[in-house]
């Protein structure tokens, strides 16, 4: 297991916060009206003001928020699902967990009446990990067990049903589409930011149990007979990741959708600088997330002058020839 020096990961950790700085900025002034960065400056300090500049900007704060909470919790949760399985495609988006929770999120919200982004988190959270479980069953099931490429196939069997589901439901129910519509593909700002402190408890909690997990993983990437002869409680340890991983998962897909490869490309990316020692990598998933969401939600808004591309596309567009090459290359790729 290569692991990083602490100078190597101090220099990679002021990079990124130096980048989500750089992408921050840039989410708050560039858009269809672009917004010079005095002018930025001058909306932040003054929240009452309405000229025309800084309603754009305030505007604009919504969406860079999402950004950096929900890339920092997709990047962690990509990291933690990659560890829990010892597979090098597992993402969120890919394993149907994305799916799972916006299935449950549009099924039970539109079925019992209820609103509030705090029990889109809670049932967002259960069907990631339903479907986190389905998935892992399934391939566990197969001939050879839960194999990397198993994994994958099955995920995105699972994944295409589980958004045939929401999307039929949205067809048949008129009421339901339109609210859940922009939703759907991943939209950065959705909710605003009024309901954003009641999911931090839940963000919180998956984060805390994900970051805690960083040993057993190590421990776990050498076998589950040999971690535990090494003193690893590994079912308690996966079951602890998978829930932290579920709840960042289901709560992000709450706030903004279902946002997929995320968790997928910020774990390769920053396993050329720190190695695979999970206790490295989990925290440096936090910072690298934002960076990969800010950056495809601010090419998104130019790329198509005058409208814009969702974030949950753009996303797409960066993160499937990732997995291309990752499934072409899967002789070179260690966990």
């Amino acid at each position: 297991m290569r692991r990083p020096t602490a100078r190597r990961s101090v220099a990679l950790a002021v990079a990124l916060l130096l980048l989500v700085g750089v992408l921050t900025a840039a989410s708050l002034a560039v858009g269809a009206r672009h917004t010079p960065l005095d002018v930025v400056w001058q909306a932040l300090l003054d929240p009452t003001s309405t000229l025309g500049d800084h309603l754009v900007v305030r505007a604009r704060i919504a969406r860079t928020v999402d950004a950096l909470v929900v890339g920092a919790a997709l990047g962690l949760a990509g990291s933690s699902m990659q560890g829990i399985t010892r597979n090098p495609l597992a993402d969120p988006g890919i394993l149907g967990v994305n799916a799972g929770a916006a299935a449950a999120i549009v099924l039970v919200l539109s079925t019992f009446q209820l609103s509030g982004v705090t029990s889109m988190a809670v049932a967002g959270t259960l069907g990631a990990l339903g479907a986190f479980a389905l998935v892992y069953a399934v391939a566990a099931a197969a001939p050879g067990g839960a194999q990397p490429i198993k994994l994958a196939l099955v995920g995105a069997a699972i994944n295409a049903g589980l958004s045939s589901v929401t999307s039929g439901w949205l067809l048949l129910h008129p009421a339901a589409l339109e609210r859940f519509r922009f939703w759907q593909v991943g939209t950065l700002g959705v909710r605003g930011l009024s309901e954003l402190p009641a999911t931090l408890w839940l963000l919180g909690g998956g984060a805390a149990l994900c970051l805690a997990g960083g040993r057993s993983l190590n421990l776990m990437a050498l076998g589950d007979d040999a971690a535990s002869a090494l003193g690893s409680r590994v079912q308690l340890a996966r079951t602890a990741s998978a829930l932290g991983a579920a709840l960042l998962a289901g709560t992000s897909t709450a706030l903004v959708g279902p946002v997929a490869f995320v968790g997928l490309v910020v774990p390769h990316v920053l396993r050329l600088w720190v190695g695979t020692d999970y206790r490295a990598l989990l925290p440096m998933s936090l910072l690298a997330g934002p960076v990969l969401l800010l950056a495809a939600d601010t090419v998104g808004r130019v790329i198509a002058p005058p409208g814009e591309v969702q974030v949950g596309i753009m996303t797409a567009i960066v993160g499937a020839p990732v997995m291309i090459a990752l499934v072409r290359g899967r002789g070179r790729v260690s966990l």
